[in-house]
């Protein structure tokens, strides 16, 4: 009889690692559906293009590595990295964005710590992170949603602005970011953050035409389908409810008293719950066994962490959103939760 040993975290289950990639990517679908439908081709372009660069990436460093890549392509890892980071890209961004985020993500925050399993930080939000310090303006780029848009976007357009900066029209992505009134749309977390710091309140804020029924045209119906995707993985238990749980009620309650203290300066716990990347950093992100807490009290702190950092950084950061940098925040304190939340040894 032969015994393997591995270092935790174990899944508790009988699927495979390849088998718990490919529903966590099929529990995205909802939550991309409703991004491709808001904000055009590009988001298929973009998660396309990041899944193809991670799996060549990680079949290249692999070779270099004298691993075998059949095995490690088959478990998945790599394409759900290539999708959120996909996920977390602007429609138009220029290619090289997706490229270089990509390769980041799959040489540095993942192989040069020795691979799946070994990665102390999530490697699709590192991505994210050095993207937006290194590149803000294509970072920042986002479309209006198709509704208030001023120029239609076709699949034709998004590949050709994705590949050259302008669609076959000769619009360059600036005049495609204008809405039918003429002006520069952005994401409703940073119309929110720019506003406030001219004076406007929240109320007369939200009242703009870019913030929908609760938290922003769009952006409200593609966290409703990363959440139902959620609940779908927990009800699979291919995830916890722990780290979701933490972090949506810390970010609830926190919100909630910002709310209560300041309402002309902050918006409601409903806009921070389902605005920017909540609901995907809640169950796609922050929940990812490998750099995330091991012990269950951690893995609520962890969350709960997660959702006080994400409401500092929207409302005191430079940043509109925060859940990349919370997520890698909370990524750095794993090891002093897990000492101090470790259970109890048996008969001590």
């Amino acid at each position: 009889m032969a015994f393997n040993i591995a270092s935790s975290p174990h899944a508790h289950s009988r699927r495979s690692t390849s088998s718990l990639m490919r529903t966590v990517i099929f529990c995205t679908s909802l939550g991309v559906a409703a991004q491709w439908y808001f904000f055009g081709w590009g988001v298929l372009i973009q998660i396309a293009l990041a899944a193809l660069v991670a799996v060549v990436t990680e079949a290249a460093v692999l070779k270099l590595r004298k691993r075998p890549i059949t095995p490690y392509l088959r478990d998945n890892s790599a394409l759900l990295t290539g999708v959120l980071i996909g996920l977390s890209i602007p429609p138009l961004a220029p290619w090289w964005i997706a490229v270089i985020g990509t390769l980041f993500a799959i040489v540095i925050a993942k192989h040069l710590y020795g691979g799946l399993g070994q990665n102390l930080f999530n490697p699709a939000m590192v991505a994210y992170v050095v993207l937006l310090i290194s590149f803000p303006l294509q970072m920042t780029t986002w479309l209006p949603p198709q509704s208030l848009a001023a120029e239609p976007v076709s699949l034709t357009d998004s590949l050709m602005a994705v590949l050259t900066g302008f669609t076959t029209d000769g619009f360059s992505i600036h005049q495609l970011r204008l809405s039918v009134d003429g002006v520069t749309m952005a994401t409703p977390l940073d119309t929110l953050k720019t506003s406030l710091t001219t004076g406007h309140t929240a109320t007369e804020i939200l009242a703009g035409p870019v913030f929908g029924t609760i938290a922003g045209i769009g952006w409200e119906w593609v966290n409703i389908g990363f959440l139902i995707g959620g609940l779908i993985m927990l009800k699979m238990r291919v995830i916890q409810w722990h780290i979701p749980v933490g972090m949506l009620g810390a970010l609830f309650v926190i919100s909630l008293l910002g709310f209560m203290i300041s309402p002309d300066n902050t918006a409601s716990p409903v806009f921070h719950l389902f605005s920017g990347a909540t609901m995907l950093g809640a169950f796609f992100i922050a929940t990812d066994p490998v750099s995330a807490s091991t012990t269950v009290k951690g893995r609520l702190v962890f969350g709960a962490l997660i959702g006080v950092l994400v409401y500092l950084i929207r409302t005191f950061g430079g940043f509109p959103d925060g859940v990349a940098f919370s997520v890698l925040l909370a990524n750095m304190c794993v090891p002093l939760i897990d000492y101090y939340t470790r259970p109890r040894t048996f008969g001590h």
